[in-house]
């Protein structure tokens, strides 16, 4: 046990498998008190149940923490709200919310049913939006403010079967950006990681990635949820195995104007390719990377 985040009143949502119960066993371990937040469904959402919450929590207490377990629908208002109010109703506050929680609805895009695509964008982005909507209702009030943080993946570049999964990744970034520039004045921070690590979502990506543990992810977002980082906010970082990386603010890369009062279509064909051009996406590089290679050692 480290006293890191001694005393601080934690949420965690998907807290009972991978990735989110990595963060719970890890905020325990720096001397939070954690809710331990999992509607215990399988991955396309089904058979809910209290079971994974419940273990983590022994594990919690086993090693001297205190937690406790809640199977709430974090997608919906009711079950978001319950997270928060159960660390305020236990301990007297929240002072640090993460929100892991997720399932996954693959489909080609021209194949989706819009249930597929709600559901993951529900639980997902609207997971993040309950948490965050409760969390900082109550931490604008409190002199210590509190920490956010969000889990996004690289997946919000784009991704070939996972169009739902993608645009909720995309969405949680900027929802996140957007709590951050609300709520710094309260002090509020809020930020995101983009985790790649071996878990049961990542067994299903089409392709192959680097990844590495659940378990190294736990320290970032410890420290994003301490005092000692409250200056960070509206910043995304990737864990992978022991390297951390921080991604690039959005922003415009290259212009170019009109010759005259406005554009042709004429004009633009002639003048983008060779002023503003295109920003090559890093997936389709590395697809079309393992494509050549597939095909060079077919020919060997």
């Amino acid at each position: 046990m480290t006293a890191y985040l001694q005393g601080k009143n934690i949420v965690v949502t998907g807290a009972g498998n991978g990735i989110g119960r990595a963060i719970a066993l890890g905020c325990a371990a720096a001397g939070a008190n954690v809710v331990v937040a999992d509607y215990g469904v399988s991955l396309a959402g089904s058979d809910p149940s209290s079971e994974v919450a419940d273990a983590v929590v022994a594990e919690i207490e086993a090693a001297g923490g205190t937690a406790l377990a809640l199977a709430s629908d974090i997608s919906t208002m009711e079950g978001g709200s319950a997270a928060v109010q159960a660390a305020v109703d236990t301990w007297g506050s929240i002072d640090g919310a993460v929100c892991v929680a997720g399932i996954l609805r693959e489909r080609m895009i021209f194949n989706m049913t819009e249930e597929e695509f709600d559901d993951v964008i529900r639980v997902h982005l609207k997971g993040h939006f309950t948490v965050y909507k409760h969390a900082s209702a109550i931490m604008r009030k409190q002199e210590t403010g509190g920490s956010l943080v969000g889990i996004t993946s690289g997946a919000f570049t784009g991704s070939t079967s996972q169009c739902n999964y993608s645009a909720a990744k995309g969405g949680i970034i900027s929802l996140t950006k957007s709590a951050a520039l609300a709520l710094k004045r309260y002090g509020i921070n809020a930020n995101c990681i983009a985790p790649s690590a071996k878990t049961r979502m990542s067994e299903n990506v089409p392709f192959e990635i680097e990844a590495g543990e659940p378990e190294d992810v736990a320290p970032l977002a410890v420290y994003l949820l301490s005092d000692q980082a409250r200056d960070i906010t509206a910043q995304v970082y990737t864990v992978v195995g022991p390297r951390i990386s921080v991604w690039a603010q959005f922003g415009e890369v290259r212009s170019m104007f009109a010759p005259g009062s406005s554009w042709t279509p004429e004009g633009i064909e002639e003048a983008l390719p060779r002023t503003v051009g295109t920003e090559e996406h890093p997936t389709m590089a590395m697809l079309a990377a393992q494509a050549a290679q597939r095909q060079a050692a077919q020919g060997s």
